[in-house]
C-alpha cells in the first residue's frame, strides 16, 4: 500500500464515519496504517492451513 493509498483510505474512512483528524496527528495516523498494510501483507501470504494445530483452550 504506497502513502498515497493509505491518504485517500484514511481521508475516505475518516469522512464516511464523521471524524476530523487532528492535523497534528495526520502524519502518525497514516505511520500506523502503513505498517498495519505491511503485516496484513505478510500475514495474506502465509500458509495458515500447514501451521501446526494451536494449544487447547485454558479453562481455569
Amino acid at each position: 500500500m504506497t502513502r498515497e493509498d493509505c491518504e485517500r483510505w484514511l481521508d475516505a474512512m475518516a469522512a464516511a464515519n464523521g471524524l476530523a483528524i487532528d492535523p497534528a496527528w495526520r502524519e502518525g495516523v497514516l505511520a500506523n496504517l502503513a505498517r498495519i498494510a505491511e503485516q496484513h501483507e505478510r500475514l495474506a501470504g502465509f500458509d495458515f492451513a500447514s501451521s501446526p494445530v494451536p494449544a487447547p483452550r485454558f479453562e481455569p
